[in-house]
């Protein structure tokens, strides 16, 4: 095919059986040159660098005014809430969502940045624990009014045969993104001095300034650089016709998640299993280095202070890993399959996380850790790949809600029963909690078997050939 060949936009066939029809619109869709799909995945990168602040930050600020390693499950709660509700209503309204000067998807990624770079302008100046809690709250709902309408906004706008390199592209940007977050971590902290009267160090207010340019700057490349595809009249027929309420929202999510593909539906388990344990590494990751490495759990001592800067440098590590090999899994997933290769860099992960807690020369952790920067690149990118070929193009954005939905759900799972698993079951002791979180990305490995994994669909006789195509 030539780089003007135009192909199908597919994945809908699995719903063609479900108990309401969606129309499969075949459209055309140029393809695009590897320059206009970094641009267009661009704003990716500020939306994960204020994720990574998330990842490597807020916990350690949270202890800083206060809290307890046994209470961060339940202060963390403010990302699976946000998520579970505000993802899929934004999903399902950016589907019937179409302005000529604004686009489909552009204005909630905007606003959602927006909220993100004032949010993190604001958070290290917190003085109290509910100060925190409620900035939080507003960060996560920011970052989920972004993460995906940016998600849709790639299926989208790429034909079936790019979508790979598309949401691949994200997973480069994603580690691009926490990677500068977490070394921004360890390069201020060996330039600003002093802190605030919370107690947190100016190094890490610095961080947060860097994020809040970041995560604006970034979407407004992606936005000034793009546009979107504007919709058929059938489709503006459409949404026309699906405008409606709150609870027309609601019903349509209702809706989508009753008729959703089976397979898609076993991916939920994979999700179960994959997210709590990226959770346990996430909020314990820091507690586990400065007990084994600096023989630590005082949150004000020096050697915490260490880990969480070592923090950002491990945390950034496995992130250059996730974007220097998230464009191989590209062809790795072609030639072998989304599904094979997903597993494949879980069990990789598994066994890093299992051997992280044993070390306790600090350089040495950079070695095991790679194995979740190639998971992480895998779960930023590769199940996406499998879901869009099972849900119809019409419904990208209520579909990707939902999937959030299967993120966020282990999330609030980890947040309402953690604090009792650490305490009665791993002893309050770090280092099981990340041993914890190896075992879980082994079971999401293992629950992969499960999936039968859709074809790839690449042109417009492909569509045709399956059952119901073409409709």
């Amino acid at each position: 095919m030539s780089a003007q060949t135009a192909t199908v936009d597919g994945g809908s066939t699995p719903a063609a059986t479900a108990k309401t029809t969606h129309t499969t619109i075949v459209r055309q869709k140029p393809l695009m040159d590897m320059k206009q799909i970094l641009l267009m995945n661009f704003g990716f990168f500020g939306i994960q660098y204020s994720f990574g602040m998330q990842q490597t930050a807020v916990n350690p600020i949270f202890q800083y005014v206060g809290a307890s390693a046994h209470d961060l499950p339940l202060l963390n709660m403010a990302g699976p809430m946000t998520g579970l509700l505000i993802q899929p209503i934004i999903g399902a309204l950016s589907d019937r969502t179409w302005s000529p000067r604004w686009g489909r998807r552009k204005p909630f990624f905007l606003i959602g940045a927006a909220g993100c770079s004032i949010c993190l302008f604001l958070f290290p100046f917190v003085s109290a624990r509910w100060m925190a809690v409620l900035l939080l709250w507003l960060l996560d709902a920011s970052n989920n009014t972004a993460m995906e309408p940016y998600r849709a906004f790639i299926a989208d706008k790429l034909p079936p045969s790019q979508l790979g390199k598309g949401f691949l592209a994200q997973s480069f940007f994603t580690g691009f993104g926490i990677t500068l977050a977490n070394i921004s971590l360890f390069v201020f902290q060996h330039l600003i001095d002093g802190a605030t009267e919370a107690g947190i160090p100016y190094w890490v207010v610095g961080s947060f300034m860097l994020g809040s340019v970041c995560s604006i700057g970034s979407v407004l490349v992606s936005v000034l650089t793009t546009p979107e595809i504007p919709p058929t009249e059938e489709e503006l027929k459409a949404m026309r016709e699906h405008k409606g309420s709150a609870l027309g929202f609601i019903r349509e999510i209702w809706d989508a998640i009753v008729e959703m593909p089976v397979e898609l539906r076993k991916l939920g388990l994979v999700y179960l299993f994959q997210w709590y344990a990226m959770v346990c590494y996430w909020q314990y990751v820091t507690l586990s280095m400065a007990k084994s490495v600096w023989n630590t759990t005082d949150a004000h001592s020096a050697g915490f202070g260490d880990a969480v800067a070592w923090t950002g440098l491990i945390n950034g590590w496995y992130n250059i890993v996730t974007f220097l090999v998230a464009f191989s899994l590209v062809a790795f997933a072609r030639k072998r399959g989304a599904k094979f290769v997903h597993m494949t860099c879980l069990l990789i992960a598994a066994v890093g996380l299992l051997i992280f807690p044993h070390i306790a020369n600090k350089y040495l952790l950079f070695i095991p850790i790679i194995g979740l920067g190639i998971a992480w690149a895998s779960i930023m990118g590769v199940p996406y790949i499998m879901a869009v070929r099972m849900i119809p193009s019409t419904r990208y954005g209520v579909y990707m809600g939902i999937i959030n939905m299967m993120i966020v759900i282990p999330m609030l799972i980890h947040s309402l029963t953690f604090g009792w698993v650490y305490t009665h079951v791993l002893g309050d002791n770090p280092n099981n909690a990340i041993t914890f979180a190896g075992l879980g990305l082994a079971a999401a490995a293992v629950a992969m078997l499960w999936i039968k994994e859709p074809p790839i669909v690449r042109d417009v006789d492909d569509v045709m050939a399956m059952p119901g195509g073409g409709h």
